[in-house]
């Protein structure tokens, strides 16, 4: 990692600054917000105003803690990222695997910070939550306090383990010690159990606006993309600037939704197929995603100049569809019948 600035969400770090300042900071807290919208960043961020030098507050960035905090090198930081489940038989050995996988993680992190989504297959076992407990248990080796991050929580399976692990996790989140802040980060809040989403204070992480990833993608990228490429991946990341960096299964999720918009125009017998195709509770992600997919392709017709009036008006019907049924999938709403209603709409816009 290195000291790159975080783009947008000013107003935000601007009150996070000012609960960190006056000590209202929760211990327990829950960053939501669309994949790749910046919330891991914004963990960090509060990370450096915990364990600034110069106390808690807004970072100042220059200090040994904080550059050691983006480096991955605080040792009073501890960040748990989805990795591929321990392959030991043993609990204890297991744990040992768990750190050599993170430490794994980090040393990738370090080299490429600006990375996309982690491997579908990754998430934090039963083994990451034991360390996480014992990384609680932990004095703090240079400051006042620790922090534990815990990115893409909605990967934590708690199911797996015994009522008595899940238990601990439960009551180390209901009454971390005084010494520790835990942040936990979640595309999809609803996919952690409730006990646990109760004993977190949510915190919003909105998108940012066009101009925003304008700016990231040509200060980081430094020319290297045409204006071309640039105004493709700012649609793309619809105020997401994690999007922008063509995250891995893009080009499938394009794909997808280009199947799907053409059985809807194709009618009943061929979107009801395609509907009952769509992965139900378990694949969220991946159906938010196709949506986005779905948008983007809209938007790219109403833009063409051929477009009739009143075709751009029907694609902008459908795209207002697309974007309610965006809005739903982020709560309890099943895939499958939010995809069948969707393609009900649209194919009679269509």
């Amino acid at each position: 990692m290195n000291s790159r600035p975080i783009y947008g969400h000013d107003a935000l770090l601007h009150r996070l600054g000012g609960a960190l300042a006056s000590s209202r900071f929760p211990q327990a807290a829950l960053l939501t917000g669309p994949p790749g919208v910046g919330k891991q960043r914004i963990a960090l961020w509060v990370a450096q105003g915990l364990l600034c030098e110069s106390g808690p507050g807004e970072p100042c960035g220059t200090c040994a803690a904080c550059l050691k905090v983006l480096g991955l090198g605080h040792p009073d930081l501890h960040w748990f990222v989805p990795i591929p489940r321990p392959k030991a038989g043993d609990p204890g050995k297991q744990v040992e695997q768990v750190k050599e996988l993170l430490a794994e993680a980090w040393a990738e992190l370090r080299a490429e910070p600006l990375h996309g989504q982690p491997d579908r297959m990754a998430s934090h076992s039963l083994a990451s939550v034991r360390l996480l407990q014992r990384m609680v248990a932990l004095t703090p080796f240079q400051g006042d306090r620790k922090v534990i991050v815990v990115g893409d929580a909605e990967r934590l399976i708690v199911q797996e383990a015994s009522q008595e692990a899940a238990n601990a996790l439960l009551k180390v989140l209901e009454e971390p010690p005084a010494d520790t802040v835990i942040l936990l980060t979640a595309a999809d809040p609803q996919a952690l159990l409730p006990t646990i989403r109760s004993r977190l204070v949510p915190i919003r992480v909105g998108r940012v606006g066009d101009a925003c990833v304008r700016a990231f993608l040509e200060n980081e990228f430094e020319g290297s993309l045409d204006d071309a490429e640039v105004k493709r991946r700012v649609i793309s990341a619809d105020g997401c600037i994690g999007r922008a960096l063509r995250p891995e299964g893009e080009a499938d999720e394009t794909k997808r939704a280009a199947r799907l918009l053409k059985a809807m125009k194709q009618g009943p017998a061929e979107w009801a197929a395609a509907a009952l195709g769509q992965a139900s509770w378990g694949a969220r992600e991946d159906f938010s995603g196709t949506l986005d997919a779905m948008a983007i392709s809209l938007r790219d017709e109403i833009a063409e100049p051929s477009t009739s009036p009143e075709r751009m008006t029907a694609c902008l019907e459908a795209l207002k569809r697309v974007q309610e049924t965006r809005l739903e999938a982020q709560g309890n709403a099943n895939p499958q019948l939010a995809l069948a209603v969707l393609a009900s709409d649209l194919g009679n816009l269509l």
